[in-house]
């Protein structure tokens, strides 16, 4: 009979701990995964705002010399990403659809060459762009630059609001994961009570009883952690694979810290809960406990 009772308590204990390590590996992988979403937040607008053209036409007296000029003057210019010499015959290569048969409508070619321009991200700002706008109107050269200033402002606002908002989820997030860990250790600890008092009757510190309860605590803040850093690692893989864009592991640092911080945060909430949790049961009075 009590062995029965023995191996019903076993089963027991070992239910309250797998309960806390699933509810530390769900809210930390949680967690993690915002914070690589944080982390690469900046990658993803850069690429967004980098997909957006400025087109520089030059006027039709323009030679390939002055041509040449202005693309060493690119390659120099620090805002640049990359861009492309596209020259009349092409862009009515590519506008054929558009265009039709122009050779018969029209007396010869009227496109211009033209450089298509990709910007870095942080330069994709509605005053910066204004800037290098005027900067490449200076070349007496230039017919016209073009680039969808409605399409750069919508980038930028709707950027500005995703980031607003995920701060927002991230602090409501931690806030909820505390609470369920915290749930989740109190309930464990709630199981040694009468434990925690007879020890405390018989003359045990509140220090000495304490002990073994935060250490397995932060066992168990260490088992879900490594389990989240492992689903995340899988996670960083997967995306590494299908958004080759953000280059996840060759900025590994960000990625590193982000793991780091999980296995910190999932140490320091176990042991601070754990502490509390065990704080709370020793101050009871022993009528309390039923």
């Amino acid at each position: 009979m009590a062995s029965s009772f023995e191996k019903f308590q076993k089963r027991r204990l070992l239910s309250s701990y797998f309960s806390v390590i699933l509810s530390i590996f769900i809210v930390l992988t949680l967690l993690g995964a915002l914070g690589l979403f944080v982390i690469n937040t900046e990658k993803i607008s850069s690429y967004v705002k980098e997909n957006i053209p400025m087109t520089v036409f030059f006027k039709k007296d323009a030679n390939d010399a002055t041509m040449q000029s202005f693309g060493e003057e690119l390659k120099e210019a620090p805002y640049i990403k990359d861009y492309v010499y596209v020259t009349k015959e092409e862009a009515a290569q590519n506008n054929k659809d558009i265009m039709g048969d122009y050779e018969t409508l029209l007396d010869g070619n009227p496109l211009l060459n033209s450089y298509d321009i990709h910007l870095k991200g942080g330069y994709v700002q509605t005053d910066s762009i204004k800037n290098i706008e005027l900067a490449l109107r200076a070349n007496p050269m230039v017919a016209d630059v073009t680039y969808d200033l409605v399409l750069v402002e919508m980038a930028n606002e709707n950027i500005k609001t995703i980031t607003f908002w995920i701060l927002v989820i991230s602090g409501i997030l931690v806030f909820i994961a505390m609470l369920l860990i915290n749930s989740a250790l109190r309930l464990s600890i709630y199981n040694h009570r009468f434990t925690i008092k007879t020890m405390q009757m018989v003359g045990a510190t509140k220090s000495f009883i304490r002990k073994p309860f935060v250490w397995r605590g932060i066992k168990l803040g260490l088992i879900g952690s490594l389990f989240a850093i492992a689903t995340l690692l899988w996670l960083v893989y997967y995306l590494d694979a299908a958004l080759p864009v953000l280059n996840i592991w060759e900025d590994w640092m960000p990625t590193a810290i982000v793991f780091g911080g999980v296995l910190a945060f999932g140490i320091i909430i176990t042991t601070i809960s754990t502490f509390f949790a065990t704080q709370r049961f020793l101050n009871l009075r022993t009528d309390d406990l039923y």
